[in-house]
């Protein structure tokens, strides 16, 4: 079981920009976490980050084919990323949204995601604990529908 984790614009700048949104770990540290947890889980994650939609809807349709799932912080494609909804749409996956910072807190503008409603869920606000508990959360469904 893969399941695939990707980041959008400016993620690549974690642990030095809006400290106080979020948090001080990079993305390596947050991929590192998330790598612990996916042994313990015994499943495997493959790591994707682009600040370019384009390059996301091509990585969803490639890498989506021989995986289970995907767990993604579009950062501020969140909120007009169309073409990256119709990418993660067509690859039929469980997707599950994911913010370190609690969106729903923050600007008006930060309230909508044209994500949310295609996931089976959205995880806001815990920091890089949201990536874990959205791979615990996959792996047990997938697992359970196995």
């Amino acid at each position: 079981m893969k399941f695939l984790v990707i980041n959008g614009p400016n993620l690549n700048n974690l642990g030095r920009r809006e400290i106080g949104h979020y948090g001080s770990n990079t993305l390596s540290e947050i991929e590192d976490l998330i790598r612990s947890k996916a042994e313990e889980l015994q499943v495997e994650v493959e790591f994707f980050q682009s600040n370019h939609e384009g390059a996301i809807v091509d990585y969803l349709q490639s890498a989506s084919v021989n995986s289970s799932g995907i767990i993604i912080n579009a950062g501020a494609l969140t909120h007009y990323g169309l073409s990256l909804r119709d990418a993660l749409l067509d690859v039929a996956l469980p997707v599950i949204e994911v913010h370190l910072s609690n969106i729903h807190a923050r600007e008006q503008f930060r309230h909508h995601s044209v994500i949310v409603d295609i996931a089976i869920g959205q995880i806001v606000g815990l920091g890089s604990h949201s990536y874990l508990l959205a791979l615990e959360y996959l792996a047990h469904e997938i697992n359970k529908g196995t």
